[in-house]
């Protein structure tokens, strides 16, 4: 019978380690991650185009808050904690919506602007004293970006450009790279929601590495042979993975997509490209449309994913049939969340007790760990 040691032998040279299984499935853990990570850093919300009237509004749970993102009268995203100022209840009860003028609290009926401030209460007018900026809705930092709102809860959010912008940067080698894309002009053409049992992190490191390409993506490494090799996309700077010999389109079935983006690049056209921005997007490029992937963790062992498929808009409006790309992708996630949701239980396994290995061509992780623990202030026991 072999016995779990107490501590890790030593690794061979070949493989680093991995982070202890507790990671994955202490609720104290995810406490911090909800507080150092998704409260504090830049949270990919709502795509834009959601919210496309004044008065629309949309409630996303970001880390232990449920913010409130509307669209105001000039036509500008606000956002917002959905709280009420008067006695703490849930201002907004449903994922969206929309509104004529105000958004009014269901228990006491004090209402507010879609610019957050306080504009009518019972006997309010007996109340002279209060400040109705004062005691309007707490704001939320907010920004956009590849047509969606990003927002942050922090106080002093962190460098946008730097912490965002940068992911882009850092994996494309070129600031200029992601925007031929043109992503912030794309329509929707197809989106779909998986309810997740696994962890954040578990996606996050299917999703940065290949060595389970061959095993479990038999569409993708038909499109993309280089994937059977192990090696993923994330893996170097600048790269993106050459479409197959005779693969016409990032589709199921390697046919015919759509148009070449206006934009792109020759040295980007034929290829796929992927981008993590920690700690929760992912983003996908291809020559005729875009894939983004926004997580939602929602408990230690629970995480929605939310992954929108973007096309040129005369390709939407013009009714195309979508399926063939959609398909790719969307068996792609069903194939990666299967194998995470295999994965979660183990990780309060004893045999996981402290982690698992990272061969060579997943020594990229180990980098996403080292940021984790640095983010969650070191390891605690």
């Amino acid at each position: 019978m072999t016995t779990i040691p107490a501590s890790r032998s030593p690794l061979s040279p070949s493989l680093i380690a991995t982070l202890p299984g507790r990671y994955y499935t202490d609720p104290e853990i995810f406490r911090r991650e909800q507080e150092s990570l998704f409260e504090s850093m830049w949270f990919c919300a709502v795509r834009s185009a959601d919210l496309a009237r004044p008065g629309a509004f949309r409630t996303v749970q970001v880390g232990r808050e449920s913010v409130l993102v509307t669209r105001s009268r000039t036509g500008e995203l606000r956002a917002f904690l959905n709280v009420c100022r008067h006695r703490g209840a849930r201002l907004c009860t449903q994922e969206s919506g929309e509104v004529r003028r105000n958004l009014q609290c269901p228990y006491h009926a004090w209402t507010y602007g879609l610019d957050g401030k306080l504009v009518a209460a019972p006997n309010l007018v007996k109340m002279p004293d209060v400040d109705r900026v004062a005691y309007g809705l707490i704001g939320v930092a907010l920004r956009e970006w590849l047509g969606y709102a990003w927002v942050c809860l922090a106080d002093e959010p962190p460098s946008f450009e730097e912490t965002v912008l940068g992911a882009a940067v850092e994996r494309l080698g070129d600031a200029a790279a992601i925007e031929h894309y043109g992503t912030e002009g794309l329509a929707l053409g197809r989106r779909v929601r998986y309810d997740v049992r696994a962890n954040w992190k578990l996606i996050v490191e299917n999703f940065m590495e290949c060595y389970h390409c061959a095993t479990i993506h038999p569409e993708l490494t038909e499109v993309l042979p280089e994937f059977a090799e192990g090696y993923a996309a994330q893996y170097y700077v600048g790269h993106g993975a050459e479409f197959g010999e005779g693969v016409r389109g990032f589709t199921v079935d390697g046919g015919e997509g759509f148009g070449r983006l206006p934009d792109i690049a020759d040295e980007q056209d034929r290829r796929y490209y992927a981008i993590t921005v920690k700690p929760t997007v992912f983003i996908n490029l291809v020559p005729d449309h875009v894939i983004l992937h926004r997580m939602f963790p929602l408990a230690e062992d629970r995480t929605v994913v939310e992954c929108d498929w973007l096309y040129a808009p005369e390709v939407v409006e013009s009714g195309a049939d979508v399926s063939r790309s959609v398909e790719l992708f969307h068996r792609v996630n069903e194939q990666d969340f299967e194998a995470c949701e295999r994965t979660q239980p183990s990780m309060a396994s004893r045999a996981y007790r402290n982690g698992g290995v990272l061969v060579p061509t997943e020594h990229h992780i180990g980098i996403f760990h080292e940021w984790l623990i640095r983010r969650l202030g070191g390891p605690r026991a």
